[in-house]
């Protein structure tokens, strides 16, 4: 099968697919002037874009697998509202016996943040129901009296990484005799990996306690923390009254037919569709697919604030297009457009990020994300070795996954050899940018 005729072929299954996960909700306009986009293929030259130039990304990620920085890779790239680039490569791993297909699910790490946590609090702003500039202690009034100095943390400082929060707590090295156990039972009822299964207490107990009971070191400056999100999605589930992974597919995966992406997904999918992230030797002692790598978010049940998503390329693509489009998708509004600039746009001078996302750099000698992205970019990385990034000067969606931690002794390969943003500029040279341009 050609590479052509194989591209065409994924476009309608894909296509196919999302027309089955589409509601009646779904198809029903709520607001006529709104973006409409149900996500399709276009040839690159149509939307004045370079083909050959695009083929360069090949050699960038063959590079990646024959260099061990990764055994497979799944590269989509849209551009105003169509795909014009969607190829698999590689396998799932170095003994290429399952070959990557781009309807691979993959543990997207800390894109978890902004396509579960990050747009949770956006709806819930708009509504109304979250203040940024609340304090932690107005939704979570325990903690006014046991912990005073996180109650008085404010949410804005959560999303933007200024609550002093230091970055990571390995929760897993507290696990004692008497926390686990092999076989599942009311007792231990939470599924880390296969055979093991954690107290139904360990997270509150332990886990919630020592992340109150963390020190505060460097408030009011930006420092990069996964404990922030933990304490985000406490506010956010204590709000919506349910778990956050409820929350986000009732009112935005199932609504935009977005069929793939959530948590815990052998709940839902075979194993076979799923890439497995990481052979883990330190402490679930065995190959891990479809149970998160990051092993807090393991701890807490598959569902985290900064880790626990798994999706495959094209619905990470269905809400990176809804936010290009300010908020809609298929007729309806999810989030308010002002909404949506606001979180994607960089708050303060010392900082890059923005209210959850991630954002050009223009302190960055290399370029960040890449040297060609324009000042509006935004978007994040996932620990994995994953991407999405999003241009709303360009109308350009750029998506990266791989499993860069799978069996390799170059876990930082992916990094060292420049890969992710590499590709990002090579999309930009297809459009005719240059350095300078």
């Amino acid at each position: 099968m050609t590479g052509k005729l194989f591209f065409h072929l994924t476009g309608i299954l894909l296509a196919l697919l999302q027309a089955g996960c589409t509601s009646p909700e779904q198809t029903r306009p709520e607001r006529p002037d709104a973006a409409v986009f149900q996500l399709g293929y276009a040839d690159p030259r149509t939307l004045a874009m370079d083909p050959e130039k695009l083929n360069k990304i090949d050699a960038i990620v063959e590079e990646a697998i024959r260099e061990g920085a990764t055994p497979g890779a799944v590269v989509m790239v849209l551009k105003d509202g169509k795909i014009v680039f969607d190829r698999a490569f590689g396998h799932h791993g170095y003994d290429k016996e399952v070959p990557t297909q781009s309807s691979d699910l993959f543990d997207v790490a800390s894109v978890t943040k902004i396509f579960a946590t990050t747009i949770a609090a956006m709806r819930l702003a708009d509504q109304g129901k979250l203040d940024l500039d609340a304090t932690v202690g107005t939704y979570l009034s325990e903690l006014r009296s046991s912990h005073p100095d996180k109650a008085a943390i404010k949410v804005r400082d959560l999303l933007t990484h200024r609550a002093g929060f230091i970055p990571y707590i390995p929760f897993h090295h507290q696990i004692k005799e008497g926390d686990f156990s092999t076989e599942a039972s009311a007792r231990y009822p939470i599924k880390v990996a296969d055979h093991y299964y954690l107290d139904k207490d360990f997270y509150i107990k332990v886990m919630w306690r020592q992340m109150l009971d963390s020190p505060l070191k460097t408030q009011g400056k930006y420092v990069y923390s996964d404990i922030s999100m933990y304490v985000l999605k406490g506010i956010l589930e204590r709000i919506v009254e349910q778990p956050l992974d409820a929350y986000v597919a009732e009112e935005f995966y199932q609504p935009l037919g977005a069929c793939s992406i959530g948590f815990c997904p052998l709940d839902r999918f075979a194993e076979e569709r799923i890439v497995p992230s990481e052979d883990d030797t330190y402490f679930r002692k065995q190959m891990l697919r479809g149970y998160v790598q990051d092993p807090g978010a393991a701890m807490a049940g598959g569902v985290a604030g900064h880790a626990g998503l798994f999706a495959n390329a094209y619905d990470l693509a269905i809400l990176s297009q809804m936010l290009l489009n300010g908020g809609s998708y298929n007729g309806r509004q999810y989030i308010r457009p002002e909404t949506v600039k606001n979180f994607s746009t960089r708050q303060y001078e010392d900082s890059r990020r923005g209210l959850g996302f991630d954002c050009w750099d223009p302190e960055s000698k290399e370029g960040y994300p890449c040297q060609l992205a324009s000042p509006a970019t935004f978007g994040h990385t996932g620990f994995t070795g994953t991407c999405v990034w999003i241009d709303p000067e360009s109308r350009l969606i750029y998506i990266f996954l791989s499993n860069r931690l799978y069996s390799s002794p170059n876990k930082n390969k992916l990094l060292k050899l420049n890969i992710r943003p590499r590709i990002q500029d090579v999309i930009y040279e297809a459009m005719g940018t240059g350095p300078g341009d």
